[in-house]
C-alpha cells in the first residue's frame, strides 16, 4: 500500500513506503522545473524572425558592397580608356571624322613612326569602343566626337563618353575631355 501526503512548507507530495519507512519525494507537476512546447515554439518563431533580419540586412550590404566594386571597376576602366583616347588625339597632327560623331581617326607626324590610329563605336548601347580592331572598353552607351573649330582648322576635340555597366539604360559613368592637337599643322 502507498501512502501519500502533501507537506505544505516544502510544497511537494511525499510517499511513505511501507518497506522502509523513508520517504521519497514526488513534485507536483505545477512547480516543476522546465519549459513548455507552446514557450518553445514561441521561443523559436522569435529567433526565427531576428536570424532572418540579420540574413536581410547582411545579404544587403554584401550586395551594395558588390554594386560599389562593378562601379569603381566602370569607373577605373572609363578612365583608362578615356585617357588613353585623349593622349593618342593630343599626339596627332591630323584628325578626320565621320559625320555621326561616332568615329574619328589620328594621323601622327612622321618622326613619330606610328600608324593612324582609329578610335570607332557602333553605335549600339553595349558595344565596345574599337581602337584599331582591338576592343578598348565595353558597355559603352554613348560615345561622341565634336569638333568645336570648323573643318579644315579642327585642331580641338570634344570627347563625350558614357557607360552602362548594370545596363539598366541610365549611364553610371560620364567623362568629357576637351584635347587640343599638339603637333596640329606640323
Amino acid at each position: 500500500m502507498m501512502l501519500l501526503f502533501y507537506a505544505k512548507n516544502q510544497r511537494e507530495f511525499k510517499q511513505l513506503d511501507n518497506k522502509r519507512q523513508s520517504i521519497m519525494h514526488f513534485h507536483w507537476y505545477k512547480y516543476q522545473r522546465g519549459f513548455s512546447l507552446i514557450e518553445l515554439m514561441v521561443v523559436v518563431v522569435i529567433l526565427g524572425i531576428i536570424v532572418l533580419g540579420l540574413v536581410t540586412f547582411f545579404t544587403g550590404g554584401a550586395k551594395s558592397w558588390v554594386a560599389g566594386q562593378s562601379q569603381l571597376e566602370a569607373q577605373r576602366n572609363a578612365r583608362q580608356a578615356m585617357d588613353r583616347m585623349v593622349r593618342e588625339i593630343r599626339e596627332g597632327e591630323l584628325i578626320e571624322g565621320s559625320s555621326d560623331d561616332k568615329y574619328i581617326e589620328v594621323s601622327f607626324p612622321d618622326s613619330f613612326a606610328k600608324s593612324n590610329v582609329i578610335f570607332s563605336w557602333a553605335g549600339t548601347p553595349g558595344a565596345p569602343i574599337i581602337r584599331s580592331s582591338i576592343p578598348l572598353i565595353n558597355d559603352v552607351k554613348t560615345l561622341h566626337f565634336s569638333y568645336p573649330d570648323t573643318p579644315p582648322d579642327s585642331s580641338k576635340v570634344h570627347i563625350l563618353l558614357e557607360v552602362d555597366v548594370d545596363k539598366d539604360g541610365k549611364p553610371d559613368v560620364t567623362l568629357n575631355a576637351d584635347v587640343k592637337l599638339r603637333n596640329f599643322g606640323l
